[in-house]
């Protein structure tokens, strides 16, 4: 089992929610953070003062999986959160001991795998193969 967490600018979160659905990656935390990498300050006006903008917003995304979702997890994420710019983000993938739920006393493999995994794995499938079916017409 790994902890992977991610670092990936706001506007691609759709993008990278959908991609880890399609892999089976279903049980994800999200927080709003800000940060500093390689980006380029931004200078902005705040109340006619000039001010430098240090830091960046960001979302900070945590799942933890089983070791067969762990590769397709990455390339979900470096897909669809790759812009090709400075500041697309970072990945950590880290060792994960033991998980437990709460509410049924699982442990490991068999507490990652959620309820309704399977239906949202197919609801994103659907999905993106719908997509690619009216991107398909208007083509014509």
């Amino acid at each position: 089992m790994k902890l992977i967490t991610t670092i990936v600018r706001p506007e691609r979160l759709p993008e990278v929610k959908a991609a880890l659905f399609r892999a089976g990656v279903t049980g994800i935390t999200l927080s709003r953070v800000s940060g500093h990498g390689g980006e380029q300050e931004v200078i902005g006006q705040y109340r006619g003062t000039t001010v430098v903008m240090e830091f960046h917003e960001k979302v900070k995304i945590e799942m933890v999986c089983s070791e067969p979702f762990v590769e397709p997890c990455i390339k979900a994420i470096l897909s669809s959160a790759r812009t090709g710019e400075v500041g697309d983000g970072k990945i950590f993938v880290q060792p994960i001991e033991r998980v437990i739920r709460i509410r049924t006393g699982e442990a490991d493999n068999a507490a990652l795998t959620a309820v309704n995994a399977d239906r949202v794995q197919r609801a994103a499938l659907e999905s993106a193969q719908h997509a690619g079916a009216v991107a398909g017409e208007e083509d014509e």
